[in-house]
């Protein structure tokens, strides 16, 4: 038997022991609760112990992380524990719980937790109610968390939810990345180039490889080194410089080479004209993000990181507050967070303090488009012998981008044409095309 199936089925056994030592206090000859004892799990590296260890859960924690994630594994698992007892007794309002919208079984609420858990007795129950309150690295690490509830009822009556991707990883024993949705307003980057096939200047690339550094090495740095009493938690790099010099694909490079998964911001998801939307969509993005070793991309992220203004009227007041709260999310998160702009200028001067890095992603120079050049063209396509890439390269100024641009177009016409060879003019005329798009003079 698997053994992330055994241990769930040992903890779930707890968990119903729990239950049973608890309702036999209030219904049964029991008067004092005595739960069974937590048992001993096997070290064999599962995701459940290493969910327990990794996160330091007590046994209070353990219970309620269990009696969030069975309702997924047994539906009828509190039904056939509590039945018994209500026969003659109706519902018992004591036990909280609430039923199933698409059937009738069971489903805990945070009255249920501290039901179980702490009885009438006061003041444990308002220890176990504290534990949904940032005070517990459930409710820290956002494992889980209560639903919430309409306005004047009390918090604790929410539903006891755990995060989707733990309930996939205690169940499955994987962890698929999140899709970019209205809920999850990221996309995950990925690429199949390598940092051999990205072509940058000397100061450029050295810079890259500390936030690489940072990366790999930041776990030994806060926590063996102790500098997590001096530091803040996370890093912050500003990518900046024009369209199509690399900064993209430099974050996934960086997630590729790190292990970690990279996510751009869809800042247009983000945004809202409607007061307080944005700063809560941001707060669900960084709970989303926290302590998942994630790398953080904010392309254009002008629209949220710019210059703040002076107040003339309610849209620049609100427009001030969600640049303060991304400020403070940013500086709060303990993940590598980089954003990424074409100007600048164009960040607020309070912002760019707050950064570690300012990394300058230039147009490349003659040399660099030179080996760019060099690099695009695929073995396959034939260059006519006249064809001069390093007089091109001196004489037309294009990005990376600019560059594959030209090349994908020579490619598809010499193909299209079924000609043999890519020629000068193809080329030429693919410059061309680019010049034109940026209104430039050809």
């Amino acid at each position: 038997m698997d053994t992330n199936i055994k241990q769930l089925k040992a903890l779930m056994q707890y968990t119903a022991g729990c239950v049973e030592a608890r309702l036999q206090t209030v219904f049964g000859n029991d008067a004092t609760y005595l739960p069974p004892l937590l048992p001993q799990l096997e070290r064999n590296g599962s995701v459940l112990e290493k969910l327990i260890d990794d996160h330091g859960l007590n046994s209070n924690e353990v219970i309620i992380l269990m009696m969030a994630l069975v309702p997924h594994l047994q539906v009828e698992f509190f039904d056939e524990i509590i039945q018994p007892y209500m026969r003659e007794s109706g519902d018992f309002q004591q036990i909280g719980g609430v039923r199933s919208r698409n059937g009738r079984s069971f489903l805990p609420t945070g009255q249920t937790a501290v039901f179980v858990l702490a009885g009438d007795d006061l003041e444990k129950r308002l220890e176990i109610a504290d534990l949904f309150h940032h005070h517990s690295n459930l409710a820290k690490q956002h494992i889980l968390y209560l639903e919430d509830v309409p306005e004047g009822e009390p918090a604790l009556s929410g539903r006891l939810l755990l995060q989707p991707e733990y309930v996939e990883l205690l169940i499955s024993g994987t962890e698929s990345i999140p899709k970019l949705s209205m809920n999850f307003p990221a996309q995950h980057l990925e690429t199949t180039y390598n940092w051999d096939d990205l072509v940058l200047n000397d100061t450029t690339r050295r810079q890259i490889a500390e936030l690489e550094n940072w990366v790999n090495y930041q776990q030994v740095l806060m926590t063996d080194w102790g500098m997590e009493r001096k530091l803040k938690p996370g890093y912050r790099a500003l990518f900046h410089g024009p369209p199509g010099t690399g900064k993209t694909l430099t974050a996934s490079l960086l997630g590729k080479y790190t292990g970690k998964p990279v996510f751009r911001i869809d800042l247009s998801m983000i945004v809202s004209k409607f007061i307080g939307e944005t700063e809560k969509n941001l707060s669900k993005l960084f709970e989303k993000a926290d302590n998942k070793n994630w790398i953080l991309f904010f392309d254009e992220a002008d629209a949220l990181f710019g210059k703040r203004t002076n107040v003339k009227d309610a849209h620049d007041k609100y427009a001030n507050q969600e640049a303060s709260y991304l400020l403070q999310r940013v500086e709060q998160h303990n993940g590598l967070v980089i954003l990424a702009t074409n100007f600048k200028n164009n960040i607020d001067e309070a912002f760019m303090r707050r950064f570690q890095s300012v990394i300058n992603f230039p147009l490349p120079n003659a040399d660099e488009r030179y080996t760019i050049w060099q690099k695009s063209f695929p073995p396959k396509a034939n260059l006519n012998g006249h064809i001069n890439l390093e007089q091109i390269s001196r004489k037309y100024e294009l990005s990376g981008s600019g560059i594959l641009n030209v090349v994908q177009f020579a490619c598809l016409q010499m193909l299209a044409r079924k000609e043999s060879r890519i020629t000068s003019e193809l080329i030429l005329e693919g410059i061309e095309r680019e010049y034109t798009k940026e209104n430039r003079v050809w």
